[in-house]
C-alpha cells in the first residue's frame, strides 16, 4: 500500500469539486449532507468541513478561494 501525500489545500480542492459535482446533479441532496459526505471521503477536519459548508452557503465559485 502506498500512501498519498497531499499538500494542505488538495482535499479542501477536491471536496469543493466532489460538492460542487453533486450539486449539479440537482438530486435534492442537503448541503450538509454534502459536506459530510465530503468530509468522510477527503479526512476533513470539522474546521475544514466548517470551510466547505460557508464556501457553498456564500455561493463562492473555485476561482474565488
Amino acid at each position: 500500500m502506498t500512501a498519498v501525500v497531499q499538500q494542505k489545500g488538495d482535499k479542501i480542492r477536491q471536496a469543493i469539486k466532489r460538492v460542487s459535482n453533486r450539486l449539479e446533479d440537482k438530486d435534492g441532496t442537503k448541503l450538509s449532507t454534502l459536506v459530510q459526505e465530503a468530509g468522510q471521503e477527503f479526512n476533513l477536519s470539522p474546521m475544514e468541513q466548517e470551510f466547505l459548508f460557508n464556501f457553498f452557503k456564500e455561493g463562492k465559485t473555485l476561482g474565488e478561494e
